[in-house]
């Protein structure tokens, strides 16, 4: 069906009152996220001494990236399931945020003596840092691609990636108040190859779910 046709019949279709699906999202998402907060309160807890630490910079930055990537994925997400929409302008915020982390890295490189640079990037929980991410995520990303199937995007395969990427943004803000590794290097390497483990699998299942 062509995007130009479908439009037409969803324009002309409103017999039957439906939620927006800005609000249903965000509804699917609490119960998911309430989930994921009970596998966090189960599993990981906060870090010691977290409220006393939470204006060091690294550690604010460490929680505050990945929630700011969350707030700029879910319009787009909720843009990508919409037939022929733009959601350039989120990518640009996507990038943008990009940049910043990109600074942030650079800004620890400066900062820190080179011969503590691979221990900053290893950290101490790398490989549970990989696992928790996506575990964290699973509940939101399940949710987030269940009321998608309500859209009807034009690439199914990039609005699974954009699911994804807010699930991984929700489960990376949850596990940051529990992870010991502040430095933006650990964060950009090690979140973020998380995040795209996340991305990958809700491309894949976008790919599948939500085509039409």
């Amino acid at each position: 069906m062509k995007t130009e046709s479908l439009i037409e019949i969803l324009a002309a279709d409103r017999t039957v009152p439906t939620m927006p699906l800005s609000r249903a999202l965000l509804l699917g998402l609490l119960p998911a996220v309430a989930v994921s907060l009970l596998l966090y309160a189960a599993v990981l807890g906060p870090r010691h001494h977290l409220l006393a630490q939470i204006a060091e910079p690294r550690l604010l930055f460490k929680i505050v990236f990945p929630f700011a990537v969350g707030v700029c994925a879910f319009p787009m997400v909720l843009r990508l399931v919409r037939p022929g929409a733009n959601a350039r302008r989120y990518r640009r915020l996507l990038l943008l945020l990009a940049l910043v982390l990109i600074a942030a890295v650079a800004s620890e490189l400066m900062v820190v003596p080179p011969a503590r640079w691979e221990a900053s990037w290893i950290g101490h929980n790398a490989r549970f840092c990989l696992v928790m991410i996506p575990g964290l995520s699973f509940a939101p990303l399940l949710a987030t691609l269940i009321v998608l199937k309500r859209g009807a995007p034009t690439n199914p395969t990039l609005a699974g990636a954009g699911a994804g990427l807010l699930a991984a943004a929700i489960g990376a803000t949850l596990y940051a108040t529990h992870c010991p590794d502040d430095s933006p290097l650990f964060v950009a390497s090690w979140y973020g190859l998380a995040t795209l483990v996340v991305v990958i699998i809700g491309s894949i299942a976008g790919s599948k779910w939500l085509r039409w």
